[in-house]
């Protein structure tokens, strides 16, 4: 996998992080705990599919480098560790905003948008 990839990836992981400390930062001093919950429940699930998608694409680069045909992206997983979180936040709803946790699951698109949009403006 090129380098410029692998530098793409760690800072999408990096920026997760921060987004991360920054919602338990929310959670642990604003008091809007119930959203801050649902919030850090749906980015852990959405870090967890951004590193089952690097992982992915990592194989897949790397088959296609030893001119091998790799796998799908395993969208079903994704979808499968979404709708656990969704089922979590319906199952504790007294300490889980379930709106919050539908837009946490999408902070990872969000966070690929806004490194992709950095790395235009730095070439």
């Amino acid at each position: 996998m090129p380098e410029q990839f692998q530098t793409m990836m760690t800072r999408q992981r990096k920026w997760m992080l921060y987004l991360l400390a920054l919602l338990v930062l929310g959670w642990g001093f604003l008091p809007y705990q119930h959203i801050f919950l649902g919030l850090i429940l749906g980015a852990l699930f959405s870090f967890f599919n951004l590193w089952l998608m690097h992982r992915k694409v990592n194989h897949i680069g790397q088959a296609a480098s030893e001119n091998r045909t790799g796998r799908a992206l395993g969208s079903f997983s994704r979808f499968a560790a979404g709708g656990l979180a969704i089922l979590i936040a319906l199952r504790f709803n007294q300490h889980f905003h379930l709106i919050a946790v539908v837009i946490g699951l999408m902070t990872t698109y969000v966070v690929i948008m806004i490194e992709f949009l950095f790395s235009k403006l730095r070439d």
